[in-house]
């Protein structure tokens, strides 16, 4: 077990609470292939499956003392790399609260300036095609339409705006920006 959190580690970033989810997955695909292998034994796969949940445990608190594992860390660099990615802060806290972070560690990863998600909002426009990077003209309902894009993003009405009326050099220029950062 301890040879597979390491494995797991040197490829994938992981908080605490993924690497034990993953830990947990690999012993309870064990449990059901010796269950099939052997249906008599279900007894003693239990006890083994119990006592392995156990070592998991071990493993997962060894690795953190050692530093292996450090869910502020973890939190700080998986939010950075959203927000570059065009994810609002909402998204981004959501995301770090499926993994397992704690809320006061991914409120801290989080930052809180307009700025940094001004530019979130840009770097997803342009994945997109709306606002400054829409290629053709604005329809109808295309600024409606395009605010709601961002605001099921997550993004708020006014940076929602903001962005929508920004020039394309200018938000070029933010992104770059945040991406530096």
């Amino acid at each position: 077990m301890h040879e597979a959190a390491l494995a797991h580690l040197a490829r994938y970033g992981a908080s605490t609470t993924t690497l034990r989810r993953m830990l947990e997955r690999r012993i309870d695909k064990w449990v059901q292939s010796a269950i099939r292998a052997d249906p008599e034994g279900t007894d003693a796969i239990g006890s083994q499956a119990a006592e392995a949940k156990r070592v998991v445990s071990e493993i997962v608190g060894r690795l953190a003392a050692a530093g292996a594992l450090d869910d502020r860390a973890f939190a700080a660099t998986r939010a950075q790399r959203l927000l570059r990615g065009g994810r609002s802060r909402r998204a981004v806290a959501a995301h770090l609260a499926a993994r397992g972070i704690d809320p006061k560690d991914a409120e801290a990863a989080v930052p809180k300036d307009d700025e940094t998600e001004l530019a979130a909002a840009l770097v997803f426009a342009r994945r997109r095609r709306i606002g400054p990077f829409r290629a053709g003209p604005e329809g109808n309902e295309g600024g409606l339409r395009e605010r709601a894009i961002l605001a099921r993003a997550g993004f708020g009405r006014e940076v929602a705006c903001r962005a929508l009326r920004m020039e394309e050099a200018e938000a070029e220029t933010l992104i770059r920006r945040l991406r530096l950062d």
